[in-house]
């Protein structure tokens, strides 16, 4: 399994907008590609001192799905003109980790 990372940072005034894009647009959009071996994605927000942080963690069966999702240059990041536009900074490229152990606990 691997993790794709991801990290950007906004305003406190533009922090609400992001997040709406993101859960109304960009997750969408990833999800109705119906990407073969996309398992899932998680989007979390930090509030810090002088900005908002948030955080993509998308999860893949193998890197040859995160291939399908961005193509050869996979580690390039996926952020569309609507979310760059409300964002101070973001990450250019994705980070991908391989899951060694993730113990999903009894309900």
């Amino acid at each position: 399994m691997i993790c794709r990372l991801w990290r950007g940072w906004t305003t406190k005034e533009n922090a609400d907008a992001y997040e709406r894009i993101v859960r109304g647009q960009v997750i969408p959009g990833i999800e109705a590609r119906r990407i073969p071996g996309f398992q899932s994605i998680d989007l979390v927000r930090r509030e810090r001192e002088d900005d908002v942080e948030f955080m993509t963690l998308m999860w893949f069966d193998a890197i040859d799905s995160v291939r399908t999702f961005m193509g050869e240059d996979y580690e390039s990041a996926h952020v569309p003109a609507a979310a760059q536009a409300v964002l101070l900074d973001f990450d250019r490229r994705s980070t991908h980790y391989e899951v060694l152990d993730r113990r999903e606990q009894p309900g």
